[in-house]
């Protein structure tokens, strides 16, 4: 019998910065320690400003430099990501709020954490948007995501069978 894997949705605006770099370094993080099999993630946005678009070309630099693959395509969060996630992860409050206003159940709720409670090295409370800023923002992004994505990595391997 096949296992199911632990699925994981990181969750952003626009789907293009904080929640697709949260995807793909847990991604790379995943595959690291071998657990393809047994992890799955993906990202969303809470607009649809950008659908079908790929991850922002200045995070995308950032993670590459720092040896990380970049995949994806931005997409709207829908109602069905509650069911077909064991956890969605949002970048800040704003994304927490909405994503809690469209939970129907005590258990869709349970879901929804914030990124940074993964984290370990840093103490903000948000992920924040980096899109109209400079480089330093980008790379404080792609540290956040490093750090929150060992601490998630840690947790979902309790997790899973």
């Amino acid at each position: 019998m096949a296992t199911i894997p632990y699925r994981v949705l990181f969750v952003c605006m626009g789907n293009i910065c904080r929640s697709p770099a949260g995807d793909n370094v847990f991604r790379h993080y995943v595959g690291e320690a071998g657990l393809a099999d047994s992890i799955t993630c993906d990202s969303a946005g809470t607009l649809d400003y950008h659908t079908g678009n790929p991850p922002d070309h200045r995070m995308s630099a950032v993670l590459q430099h720092r040896g990380i693959p970049i995949q994806g395509q931005a997409r709207h969060f829908t109602r069905s990501d509650f069911q077909n996630f064991d956890l969605i992860l949002t970048m800040d409050d704003d994304n927490l709020r909405d994503i809690l206003a469209l939970a129907k159940t005590p258990e869709e709720e349970t879901k929804v954490k914030r990124f940074t409670d993964f984290c370990t090295e840093h103490d903000l409370h948000e992920v924040p948007d980096p899109y109209h800023g400079g480089d330093a923002g980008f790379e404080l992004v792609a540290d956040l995501m490093e750090d929150g994505c060992a601490g998630l990595l840690e947790q979902v391997r309790k997790e899973i069978p």
